[in-house]
Order: structure tokens, then C-alpha cells, then sequence
């Protein structure tokens, strides 16, 4: 099993977690949890590749936290459904950046809807953003930090961002397909983080409500350092 091993043990402990010359991307890095992780990643000294889908200004979201914190960060659009989209994607952020060291996958959609009432399509779509849309983002970094993986074996870390109801039933929400996405993201970033040891560390997150753009933003930024 990897260890990431710093190059000084004896150094002051937040020195160990400095993200400096570390690249990292971030699917759903737009707008909300996904926003806050660019930033702190950002904020942490990497250089970010902030993946989105519709959003339009996530170009002038990229350049204001570039301004910000003296950090590289480009948007890409993607669409995490597709497995040959995303995957294109973030081999090109490689090909941009040089390497990737870091990869979150946060995309992700909710509605609540009662469960009697799902139409089949509004149903898929929970699951190819959610599930499928990890899946894949996840193979297309694993296959990038395999091949990076020196000898000490650690190439890279896998983050997820699931949902406390992946645990849990929030009431009085009706979002039995979200629920049930969160959950199956869970357990695949347990799958994977066994599967993985010998090249990468898998995470996951499990956010309750947050508000992103208040006082809680600082919160989804600690957890970037901590599950690095």
C-alpha cells in the first residue's frame, strides 16, 4: 500500500500540506462545492484545470481565481456522461499541464421528485451524471496516474464528492434516484481505493447542505488539503 513519504519529515506540519507544483482538475468546478474546491486547491499552491459543462462564465471564474491566487487555471468543457468526452478531456489537461496529480470528481445533479413519479429518462440522467459520470472521470485519471507511478508506487489522488445522503434519508426531500447515485458513489470510491493501492489514494466526501457562496465556502476548502 503507497505512502506518500514528504521530503523533509522535520519541516513546520502546514508545509506538508502545500500543493506547489501539484496539478489537480475538477469536474462541476463551476459553481458551488465544485467552485469552492478550485479555489482551495488554488489557494493550497496547484495549478487547476476546472472541468464544467453549460456554465458561462466559467472561463471568467477561471481567470478570477488564476488573479487571485497567482495560479494556472483553465476551463475546460466536458461532458462527464461521456466516457470518450471526458476522458479526451482530461488527457488533454495532461497534455497542457505536463502530469496530473489530483482529480475530483464532483459533477453532479439532484431534484427531488416522489419515487412513484420517475420517468425512465429523468431517472438515466441521475445516473449518468452522478455514477457514470465518476466512473468515468475516475478510469480516465486512474489510467493517467497508473502510468505515472514511479517506484514508489503513489502517482496521484482520487477524490469524490458523494452526499451525507449517501448515508442517509434527508427529509422532508423526495430524491430517492439522487440518493441512491450518492450512495453507489460511495461504495465505488471504496471499491476503487482497494483496487488502486498500488498506484493512487482514493477519497470520498460526503457533504451535507452547504452554502456555498456564505460563510460555510472555507469548509468544502478545508477538505481539499485534508483528503489530499
Amino acid at each position: 500500500m503507497p505512502l506518500a513519504t514528504p521530503s523533509n519529515p522535520s519541516s513546520p506540519v502546514l508545509s506538508h500540506f502545500s500543493l506547489a507544483n501539484k496539478v489537480a482538475c475538477v469536474t462541476g468546478g463551476a459553481r458551488g462545492i465544485g467552485l469552492e474546491v478550485v479555489r482551495g486547491l488554488a489557494e493550497a499552491g496547484a495549478s487547476v484545470a476546472l472541468i464544467y459543462t453549460s456554465s458561462k462564465d466559467a472561463v471568467q471564474t477561471a481567470e478570477s481565481i488564476a488573479g487571485a491566487t497567482g495560479q494556472r487555471i483553465v476551463a475546460y468543457q466536458s461532458d462527464v456522461r461521456s466516457k470518450s468526452a471526458i476522458t479526451a478531456t482530461i488527457n488533454q489537461i495532461v497534455t497542457d499541464f505536463g502530469r496530473l496529480d489530483i482529480c475530483v470528481a464532483n459533477a453532479g445533479i439532484a431534484a427531488h421528485q416522489g419515487s412513484l413519479e420517475y420517468a425512465e429518462e429523468d431517472w438515466s440522467e441521475m445516473m449518468k451524471v452522478n455514477l457514470n459520470g465518476a466512473m468515468f472521470t475516475a478510469q480516465a485519471a486512474g489510467n493517467i496516474f497508473k502510468k505515472q507511478a514511479g517506484s514508489d508506487g503513489f502517482a496521484g489522488s482520487m477524490i469524490f464528492t458523494a452526499s451525507v445522503s449517501a448515508l442517509l434519508v434527508n427529509v422532508p426531500q423526495t430524491q430517492c434516484a439522487y440518493n441512491a447515485s450518492k450512495a453507489a458513489v460511495l461504495h465505488l470510491a471504496k471499491s476503487l481505493a482497494v483496487e488502486w493501492t498500488e498506484f493512487a489514494r482514493v477519497n470520498c466526501v460526503s457533504p451535507g447542505f452547504i452554502e456555498t457562496e456564505s460563510e460555510f465556502e472555507g469548509l468544502i476548502r478545508s477538505f481539499v488539503v485534508r483528503w489530499y
